[in-house]
């Protein structure tokens, strides 16, 4: 290799780099932070759904929103708040439902049914017979149920509104005033939304 070919070698190895520094990446799109929802037949695992900048902010408010409102309450469901949200806009539920229900039934959680067959529930699911192995498999499993989402649970159905849900949870004529008493909790969370 003579000086000159050296030379050149030299320099397109020096300007390359800097050529690809300076020059735009058009049609380059950049990937997302967060991946597609991806929910397997065989396993209960769901992977968080692309959100835009805007739905990211909204579900760290809702998040907050609640965790704020647990925390003055002394529940042990504060921390909880993100997977309250996100599971209810997984199974297209109010974000505030689940939480109230249970307020309702469990003051929040610190009052969790007692039945040692019903660890990790505190929305008094199936009477306080039916437990969880977490906090966080109990809110995935009753969203998923309330929102219509489970074929081997036919009352609920994906388009009910907040208090159709609730009067299949616990009709008012068993528990008088069940689902206004519940929606009035959804309402101390977060009144500036109107309940769906």
């Amino acid at each position: 290799m003579n000086k000159k070919n050296i030379t050149q070698f030299l320099q397109s190895v020096v300007a390359l780099p800097l050529f690809a520094i300076a020059m735009p990446m058009t049609g380059v799109v950049a990937m997302p932070a967060t991946p597609p929802a991806i929910i397997s037949e065989n396993s209960n695992v769901i992977v968080t759904p692309l959100l835009t900048p805007e739905e990211e902010t909204i579900r760290s408010e809702h998040a907050k929103a609640i965790d704020d409102f647990l925390t003055a309450r002394k529940s042990p469901l504060a921390g909880y708040g993100r997977k309250f949200v996100d599971e209810a806009a997984i199974n297209d539920i109010d974000w505030r439902l689940l939480v109230s229900i249970s307020g309702r039934e469990t003051t929040y959680g610190r009052n969790m049914c007692k039945n040692p067959l019903a660890p990790n529930n505190a929305f008094g699911w199936h009477s306080c017979k039916k437990g969880f192995k977490s906090i966080d498999e109990s809110i995935e499993v009753i969203s998923k149920k309330l929102g219509g989402n489970d074929s081997n649970l036919k009352h609920y159905k994906d388009d009910m509104t907040s208090e159709q849900i609730l009067k299949k949870y616990n009709p008012d004529s068993i528990v008088l005033g069940y689902s206004k008493q519940v929606i009035r909790l959804m309402k101390l969370i977060d009144d500036s939304e109107a309940i769906s």
